[in-house]
C-alpha cells in the first residue's frame, strides 16, 4: 500500500498517522512524503507494486488530483489498484470522487480503526 501526500499542502501528520495505523494492523505501507505529483505517486505505486493508493489532501485540490491519479492508473493499465482519499473533502464532492473511481473517502474525525477496517474491506474486495 502506498500513502501519498500530493500537491503543495505541507501538513502530513494525518497521512503519517494513517500510515502508522495501517502498518500496525499488519499492512506493508510505503509513505511517499510531501509534495508529490500524481505522476510521482503512480510511478511509485508501479515501482512498489502497490495494490492500494491512499491520498491525503487538505489543500482543496482533491478533485483535479484524484482525477489525474485515476487517469494515470488507467493509462498504466492498473485498474486493479484501489484508490482512497482522506482529508478536507466537502461532502458535496464525495459523489463526484466516487464517480471518478475513488473507492472510499475519509473525512476529518474518522478514527484510525475505521480507516483500518475500511482498507481491509477494500483489500478483500480487490482480491
Amino acid at each position: 500500500m502506498l500513502i501519498a501526500k500530493p500537491g503543495l499542502d505541507g501538513h502530513d501528520r494525518g497521512a503519517k498517522v494513517v500510515a502508522r495505523a495501517l502498518r500496525d494492523a499488519g499492512m506493508e505501507v510505503i509513505y511517499t512524503g510531501l509534495r508529490q505529483t500524481p505522476e510521482q505517486i503512480v510511478a511509485a505505486a508501479v515501482q512498489e507494486d502497490a495494490d492500494i493508493i491512499g491520498l491525503s489532501i487538505l489543500s482543496g485540490a482533491h478533485l483535479p488530483i484524484c482525477r489525474r491519479v485515476l487517469e494515470l492508473v488507467r493509462e498504466r493499465q492498473m485498474e486493479e489498484v484501489t484508490v482512497f482519499v482522506g482529508g478536507i473533502i466537502p461532502t458535496q464532492d464525495i459523489p463526484e470522487l466516487k464517480a471518478l473511481g475513488v473507492a472510499e473517502v475519509f473525512l476529518p474525525g474518522t478514527s484510525t480503526e475505521e480507516v483500518v477496517r475500511a482498507v481491509e474491506r477494500l483489500d478483500a474486495e480487490r482480491a
